[in-house]
């Protein structure tokens, strides 16, 4: 098979119609949100580097109240169809809006602790519910 994937190759409309009907919603959301990361002018995730000024967007996935340090910590997993983020506020216990589901973009500088993309204290913008 040729080192080009499926979603690369030009299809036709029926071609595009057989793989939507055959993939996973999981998978659908996934490319939905690779493509949302396009048309937003944002990095992928997956394409990040340690200490990488960077602009993301996704959706959170999950959020938790995790101190570190004995310092409240609100901890959010930012996922945009290629990898995933951890983005977290230092000395926060909520910040309204910012609940699983929700897309919003993310801008600041990546760190890697325990092998895993963390973005600290970012700029962030919420983005609208729903379709428009």
């Amino acid at each position: 098979m040729s080192a080009v994937s499926r979603s690369e190759k030009p299809a036709g409309r029926f071609r595009r119609m057989l793989d939507r009907l055959s993939s996973s919603q999981e998978d659908l959301e996934s490319e939905e949100l690779r493509e949302d990361s396009e048309t937003e002018g944002c990095v992928r995730i997956g394409d990040c580097h340690d200490r990488q000024i960077v602009t993301v967007t996704g959706t959170l996935r999950t959020v938790t109240l995790r101190p570190r340090a004995g310092v409240p910590a609100l901890e959010a997993e930012l996922f945009d169809g290629s990898a995933a983020l951890d983005v977290v506020w230092l000395g926060r216990r909520s910040i309204v809006g910012i609940e699983p589901g929700r897309k919003l973009i993310a801008s600041g500088r990546i760190s890697m602790s325990r092998g895993r993309r963390v973005l600290f204290n970012p700029k962030y913008e919420l983005r609208p519910l729903g379709r428009e």
